[in-house]
């Protein structure tokens, strides 16, 4: 008698209801739809915000405070041309106003009203509680020493007897360096009427890392200017435009572009486990690219504006 054989079915088992056909989730790996993936996408992101942020002070920054020195240089040209570079009191904050040029160090910046960290980002500022360069009496011009293209990060070097010139409304000046001083260091002498003098200040300390100002006093040797009564008494200027001051009014569009910012993060995350991982980071990128570098901005600005 011929055993019949026996059949085995080595068919893979149907999958389980809800998913048909669906593969198992590898041990030791979330399914996407996981709360850890959520976690991760959002750390991922705050971490590339981060790096952001660094970009914005550094590289970016720089080619920030280039882009901004070419059309300010531009701009005072045109004006100087016309004769309708202003030499008043009453500026709007962020007006290019002069050229500034330190041959020694290779310096040439345009310099701007005010001295707030947003003013500065574009390089130096012109001080509202002193006269504009070139007049009687004190002017003070403020720059970073190493954020946003760093203008005034050589300024410890410059010698007693070099040369600084500043091109205004009323023509070009010329200063002779008197001396480099920190704080504790003696000031130089009252001025006395119908003379000028201009300091350039800028942070101390380590880049990045301002532990103090230095100041760079010059005597002007050229001619002194009439001039108008500053826009403020000295050291009465608003607080975000003294030395190594931040910039408070950046905290409220800071928030808005936060909120903004997190609510496209988290639908990144939402539709990344919906959509194509490619569509995603395709259309989701570039927006997050343009409220990073804005939030960047703003916290940047929260800094000390010597920085």
């Amino acid at each position: 008698m011929t055993a019949t054989p026996t059949l085995v079915d080595v068919r893979p088992a149907p999958a389980g209801p809800g998913r048909p056909g669906a593969s198992p989730v590898p041990a030791g790996r979330a399914p996407r739809n996981s709360p850890l993936w959520a976690v991760g996408g959002i750390l991922t992101i705050l971490g590339a915000l981060l790096l952001g942020f660094v970009a914005e002070v550094g590289p970016l920054g720089h080619l920030r405070h280039e882009r901004d020195r070419r059309v300010g240089y531009a701009d005072v040209r045109s004006t100087l041309a016309n004769a309708t570079t202003p030499i008043g009191a009453s500026t709007e904050p962020g007006t290019p106003i002069a050229l500034l040029s330190i041959p020694q160090l290779g310096v040439k910046e345009v310099i701007r009203e005010g001295s707030s960290a947003e003013v500065l980002a574009s390089g130096p500022g012109h001080r509202r509680d002193t006269v504009l360069p070139g007049q009687a009496g004190l002017s003070i011009v403020m720059g970073r020493r190493a954020g946003y293209g760093g203008p005034f990060r050589h300024l410890a070097s410059l010698q007693p007897g070099e040369t600084i010139k500043v091109t205004t409304g009323q023509g070009e000046h010329s200063y002779r360096v008197r001396g480099v001083r920190r704080a504790g260091d003696p000031k130089p002498p009252a001025l006395r009427a119908g003379t000028g003098r201009l300091t350039l200040m800028t942070a101390t300390g380590s880049p990045y890392r301002p532990d103090g100002v230095l100041q760079v006093d010059a005597d002007l040797i050229t001619p002194p200017q009439p001039g108008v009564v500053p826009a403020f008494r000295f050291e009465r200027v608003p607080a975000d435009e003294l030395p190594l001051a931040g910039q408070p009014s950046s905290w409220l569009p800071l928030v808005l572009w936060s909120h903004a910012l997190l609510l496209a993060a988290a639908g990144l995350v939402w539709a990344r486990s919906r959509v194509p991982r490619a569509h995603v980071w395709l259309v989701g990128f570039p927006v997050l690219l343009a409220f990073g570098l804005t939030v960047g901005d703003r916290m940047a600005f929260l800094l000390p504006n010597l920085l």
